[in-house]
């Protein structure tokens, strides 16, 4: 019997890098569409996310037509 793959742990583009995946995750933040309640500046606050990390996270919201907070 095969084992199922298991759920990730987040649902962030993995072009944001895994430092920024991970820091978002230690913040509390799982989904992308969490990311529409903060805004660019504090996620770029939050260590192991740099300037890229944050593109490639709005570039994926507006895929879904969201965005971050304020913008």
């Amino acid at each position: 019997m095969a084992d199922r793959p298991a759920e990730p742990e987040d649902d962030f583009p993995r072009g944001a890098g895994n430092p920024a995946r991970s820091a978002l995750r230690h913040a509390g933040y799982t989904r992308l569409a969490q990311l529409t309640e903060v805004t660019a500046a504090q996620v770029l606050a939050l260590h192991g996310v740099g300037p890229k990390a944050v593109g490639v996270l709005r570039e994926a919201l507006a895929a879904e037509g969201r965005s971050f907070a304020g913008e």
